[in-house]
C-alpha cells in the first residue's frame, strides 16, 4: 500500500473475524508494565475481541479498513460509553490496530478520522481510548490527531 492511499472503512462482517483476531498481537507488540504478562494478555485480548465478533452487543461497532484492491489493513472497535462526570455519550476507541508492515502510512489517522466523524454523527461528546505507556508509537499518533491525558490509571500489583 502506497503512503497517503485511501482506505475504505466498513461495518465488520463475519468474514473478517480470523482478520481482526490476527491483529491482537499487535495490542502486546511494546514494552508492557512489569506486571502484565504478555500471553495473559494476548488471551484477554482475543478472548474480549471474540466476544464482540460473536455477540455484537449494544453500542459495540466494530469497522475494517481496506486499501483500493480490498485487502484489509487495519481495524477499529468503538463502544458507545457514557461519561461518568457529566453522563454525556462519549464514544470510546477500544481497539485500533494496523496490519503489520503498514505501519506509518496514514491508516491509523484515518481510522482515528472515521471514529471522530462517528461520534459527532452520534452526538457523543468525547472520544476517548486507554493505551499502555510502553506503546510509545501509538501515543505519539494519537497527540498528534488531538488527544490529552484526562485521567491516569495506577495500579498496584498484589
Amino acid at each position: 500500500m502506497d503512503p497517503g492511499a485511501s482506505i475504505r472503512i466498513r461495518l465488520a462482517r463475519a468474514d473478517d473475524d480470523a482478520f481482526v483476531l490476527g491483529l491482537a498481537e499487535r495490542f502486546v507488540a511494546f514494552e508492557l508494565p512489569p506486571w502484565r504478562r504478555r500471553g495473559e494478555c494476548l488471551a484477554g485480548i482475543r478472548r474480549e475481541l471474540a466476544r464482540h465478533l460473536a455477540e455484537q452487543p449494544p453500542g459495540s461497532h466494530l469497522f475494517v479498513a481496506e486499501d483500493d484492491s480490498g485487502t484489509r489493513v487495519g481495524f477499529m472497535h468503538l463502544q458507545l460509553t457514557v461519561d461518568t462526570l457529566t453522563g454525556a455519550a462519549n464514544a470510546h476507541v477500544a481497539d485500533l490496530a494496523v496490519a503489520p508492515g503498514l505501519d506509518r502510512r496514514g491508516i491509523g489517522s484515518q481510522l482515528l478520522a472515521e471514529a471522530e466523524a462517528w461520534a459527532r454523527r452520534h452526538r457523543c461528546r468525547h472520544l476517548t481510548l486507554a493505551v499502555f505507556p510502553g506503546n510509545e508509537a501509538a501515543r505519539a499518533l494519537y497527540e498528534r490527531r488531538g488527544f490529552g491525558v484526562e485521567l491516569l490509571r495506577m495500579v498496584k500489583p498484589l
